[in-house]
Protein backbone atom coordinates (compact mmCIF):
# COMPACT_ATOMS: atom_id res chain seq x y z
CA UNK A 1 0.00 0.00 0.00
CA UNK A 2 1.51 3.58 -1.10
CA UNK A 3 0.96 6.43 0.77
CA UNK A 4 0.10 9.62 -1.02
CA UNK A 5 2.22 12.67 -0.66
CA UNK A 6 -0.98 14.58 0.34
CA UNK A 7 -1.23 12.14 2.90
CA UNK A 8 1.77 12.83 4.59
CA UNK A 9 2.11 16.03 5.13
CA UNK A 10 -0.79 15.72 7.97
CA UNK A 11 0.90 12.85 9.66
CA UNK A 12 4.41 14.63 9.44
CA UNK A 13 2.71 17.52 11.17
CA UNK A 14 1.02 15.99 14.02
CA UNK A 15 4.28 14.41 14.77
CA UNK A 16 6.18 17.03 14.72
CA UNK A 17 3.81 18.99 16.92
CA UNK A 18 3.58 15.95 19.34
CA UNK A 19 7.44 15.98 19.22
CA UNK A 20 7.51 19.62 20.42
CA UNK A 21 4.79 18.97 23.16
CA UNK A 22 7.26 16.52 24.07
CA UNK A 23 10.28 18.81 23.84
CA UNK A 24 8.40 21.67 25.70
CA UNK A 25 7.12 19.73 28.67
CA UNK A 26 10.62 18.22 29.31
CA UNK A 27 12.16 21.63 29.64
CA UNK A 28 9.39 22.70 31.57
CA UNK A 29 10.09 19.53 33.75
CA UNK A 30 13.88 20.46 33.92
CA UNK A 31 12.99 24.23 35.00
CA UNK A 32 10.98 23.24 37.78
CA UNK A 33 13.34 21.09 39.14
CA UNK A 34 16.48 23.20 38.91
CA UNK A 35 13.68 25.93 40.46
CA UNK A 36 13.04 23.44 43.40
CA UNK A 37 16.97 22.71 43.78
CA UNK A 38 17.79 25.89 43.89
CA UNK A 39 15.01 26.74 46.68
CA UNK A 40 15.96 23.82 48.67
CA UNK A 41 19.45 24.79 49.06
CA UNK A 42 17.55 28.20 50.67
CA UNK A 43 14.88 26.39 52.38
CA UNK A 44 13.94 26.97 55.45
CA UNK A 45 13.40 23.10 57.74
CA UNK A 46 9.68 23.08 57.68
CA UNK A 47 10.11 24.17 53.81
CA UNK A 48 12.97 21.82 52.55
CA UNK A 49 10.46 18.69 53.60
CA UNK A 50 8.04 19.98 50.97
CA UNK A 51 10.61 20.57 48.29
CA UNK A 52 11.91 17.53 48.75
CA UNK A 53 8.81 15.68 48.49
CA UNK A 54 8.74 17.46 45.22
CA UNK A 55 11.81 16.09 43.80
CA UNK A 56 11.39 13.26 44.94
CA UNK A 57 8.17 13.11 43.08
CA UNK A 58 10.01 14.48 39.59
CA UNK A 59 12.46 11.92 39.86
CA UNK A 60 10.44 8.89 40.55
CA UNK A 61 8.88 9.61 36.61
CA UNK A 62 10.23 7.73 34.25
CA UNK A 63 8.03 8.71 31.43
CA UNK A 64 6.47 5.26 31.50
CA UNK A 65 3.81 3.69 33.69
CA UNK A 66 5.38 0.28 33.20
CA UNK A 67 8.94 1.47 34.20
CA UNK A 68 7.17 3.34 36.83
CA UNK A 69 5.66 -0.08 37.95
CA UNK A 70 9.00 -1.79 37.96
CA UNK A 71 10.69 0.91 40.13
CA UNK A 72 7.24 0.65 42.51
CA UNK A 73 7.48 -3.09 42.34
CA UNK A 74 11.36 -3.04 43.15
CA UNK A 75 11.22 -0.75 46.30
CA UNK A 76 8.16 -2.23 47.71
CA UNK A 77 9.99 -5.84 47.44
CA UNK A 78 12.58 -4.46 49.55
CA UNK A 79 10.27 -2.73 51.89
CA UNK A 80 9.67 -6.63 52.38
CA UNK A 81 13.15 -7.45 52.61
CA UNK A 82 12.95 -9.53 49.51
CA UNK A 83 16.27 -7.85 47.84
CA UNK A 84 16.75 -10.94 45.45
CA UNK A 85 13.01 -9.61 43.86
CA UNK A 86 14.14 -6.01 44.68
CA UNK A 87 16.75 -6.30 42.44
CA UNK A 88 15.23 -8.10 39.89
CA UNK A 89 12.65 -5.55 39.63
CA UNK A 90 15.35 -3.21 39.12
CA UNK A 91 17.53 -4.41 36.90
CA UNK A 92 14.63 -5.36 34.42
CA UNK A 93 13.91 -1.57 35.08
CA UNK A 94 17.68 -0.25 34.43
CA UNK A 95 17.16 -2.91 31.00
CA UNK A 96 15.00 -1.33 29.59
CA UNK A 97 15.41 2.18 30.82
CA UNK A 98 18.29 3.38 30.95
CA UNK A 99 18.46 6.93 31.02
CA UNK A 100 16.53 6.65 34.27
CA UNK A 101 18.30 8.19 36.79
CA UNK A 102 16.32 6.80 39.73
CA UNK A 103 16.08 2.99 38.54
CA UNK A 104 20.14 2.88 38.66
CA UNK A 105 19.87 4.76 42.51
CA UNK A 106 17.35 2.25 43.66
CA UNK A 107 19.38 -0.77 42.04
CA UNK A 108 21.93 0.34 44.01
CA UNK A 109 20.33 0.79 47.20
CA UNK A 110 18.98 -3.06 46.88
CA UNK A 111 22.59 -3.86 46.03
CA UNK A 112 24.36 -1.89 49.20
CA UNK A 113 21.42 -3.73 51.28
CA UNK A 114 22.53 -6.85 49.75
CA UNK A 115 26.17 -6.56 50.46
CA UNK A 116 27.32 -6.00 46.79
CA UNK A 117 29.28 -2.88 46.88
CA UNK A 118 30.59 -2.84 43.75
CA UNK A 119 27.71 -3.28 42.09
CA UNK A 120 26.13 -0.74 44.00
CA UNK A 121 29.12 1.90 43.41
CA UNK A 122 28.42 1.32 39.69
CA UNK A 123 24.74 1.95 40.04
CA UNK A 124 25.20 4.85 41.92
CA UNK A 125 27.96 6.17 39.21
CA UNK A 126 25.54 5.59 36.73
CA UNK A 127 22.83 7.52 38.56
CA UNK A 128 24.84 10.52 39.05
CA UNK A 129 25.84 10.65 35.96
CA UNK A 130 22.28 11.33 35.04
CA UNK A 131 21.03 13.31 38.10
CA UNK A 132 24.33 14.89 39.11
CA UNK A 133 21.52 17.14 42.07
CA UNK A 134 20.24 13.56 43.67
CA UNK A 135 21.78 14.31 47.35
CA UNK A 136 20.21 11.00 48.11
CA UNK A 137 22.36 8.74 45.73
CA UNK A 138 25.20 11.51 46.59
CA UNK A 139 24.46 10.39 50.55
CA UNK A 140 24.93 6.81 49.22
CA UNK A 141 28.07 7.13 47.95
CA UNK A 142 29.21 8.76 51.27
CA UNK A 143 27.69 5.38 52.75
CA UNK A 144 29.62 3.68 50.44
CA UNK A 145 33.03 5.12 51.22
CA UNK A 146 32.49 4.76 55.09
CA UNK A 147 32.02 1.06 54.18
CA UNK A 148 35.69 0.96 52.33
CA UNK A 149 37.39 3.17 55.27
CA UNK A 150 37.25 5.88 53.35
CA UNK A 151 36.41 8.82 55.81
CA UNK A 152 37.85 11.57 54.07
CA UNK A 153 36.34 10.92 50.97
CA UNK A 154 32.46 9.66 52.67
CA UNK A 155 33.06 13.25 54.62
CA UNK A 156 33.20 15.62 51.04
CA UNK A 157 30.61 13.51 49.51
CA UNK A 158 28.16 14.78 52.40
CA UNK A 159 29.34 17.70 52.57
CA UNK A 160 28.43 17.73 48.31
CA UNK A 161 24.68 16.57 49.58
CA UNK A 162 24.31 19.10 52.22
CA UNK A 163 24.93 21.99 49.81
CA UNK A 164 22.16 20.74 47.23
CA UNK A 165 20.04 19.62 50.90
CA UNK A 166 21.17 21.61 53.62
CA UNK A 167 18.42 20.13 55.80
CA UNK A 168 18.96 16.34 54.86
CA UNK A 169 18.42 14.42 58.40
CA UNK A 170 20.88 11.47 57.51
CA UNK A 171 23.45 14.06 55.64
CA UNK A 172 24.21 15.86 59.05
CA UNK A 173 24.65 13.30 61.09
CA UNK A 174 27.24 11.64 58.75
CA UNK A 175 28.78 15.13 58.70
CA UNK A 176 28.92 15.46 62.77
CA UNK A 177 29.98 11.57 63.00
CA UNK A 178 32.87 12.06 60.77
CA UNK A 179 33.62 15.93 61.61
CA UNK A 180 36.59 15.18 63.83
CA UNK A 181 37.98 12.22 62.46
CA UNK A 182 38.48 14.11 59.03
CA UNK A 183 39.04 17.66 60.15
CA UNK A 184 40.45 16.88 63.75
CA UNK A 185 40.38 18.08 67.17
CA UNK A 186 39.99 21.75 67.73
CA UNK A 187 42.16 23.22 69.94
Amino acid sequence: MVMQLSNLKPIVAATLLHLTIFVGSVSAQDVEEDQLLAELSQAEPKDAIRLDRELQAIWRKSGSPSMDLLLQRGRDAQERGDVREAIEHLTALTDHAPEFAEGWHARASAFFEAGLYGPALDDLERALHLNPNNYNAIFGLGTLFEEFGDPNRAYQAYVRAQAIHPHHEEVTKALDRLKTQVEGEEL
